[in-house]
């Protein structure tokens, strides 16, 4: 399972990132291109997305190839970190105690309320008129 690529699935919001996991010296490519071309100088978003990677100290081990659709940047970048620490569960069991006390396993299933009828927009009203 060492020399193989391991695939597996990040989710936030409305964005889903298909991750992929390959022997290499720790580059990251997100739809074919790198990440400092698909995320622009964005260094929080490096931090979030190379985060799973530090913590198990496989940040020179491995590339990391993704196909990430839906949302916006910020959230196709959680969803990277998710898929990441998904796909490194799978390499190693052991890395679980680490990556779960950080909260890298947990799906972030927060997502935009809908609107309303009646209402502006999901819990805002029209303004009330006394007179």
């Amino acid at each position: 399972m060492a020399d193989k690529e391991i695939m597996a699935t990040g989710r936030r919001k409305t964005a889903i990132a298909v991750v992929k996991l390959v022997k290499g010296k720790g580059r990251v490519f997100v739809n074919g291109k790198t990440f400092s071309e698909y995320f622009g100088s964005r260094a929080a978003l490096e931090m979030m997305v190379y985060r799973p990677l530090a913590l198990t100290d496989n940040q020179e081990n491995y590339d990391v190839k993704v196909k990430a659709v839906g949302g916006g940047v910020s959230a196709q970048a959680g969803a990277i970190k998710h898929g990441i620490s998904r796909a490194l569960l799978k390499i190693n069991e052991e890395y679980k105690a680490v990556l779960k006390s950080e909260g890298l396993l947990t799906r972030d299933a927060r997502v935009k309320e809908r609107k309303k009828y009646g209402r502006k927009r999901a819990r805002k009203r029209f303004q009330f008129s006394k007179r």
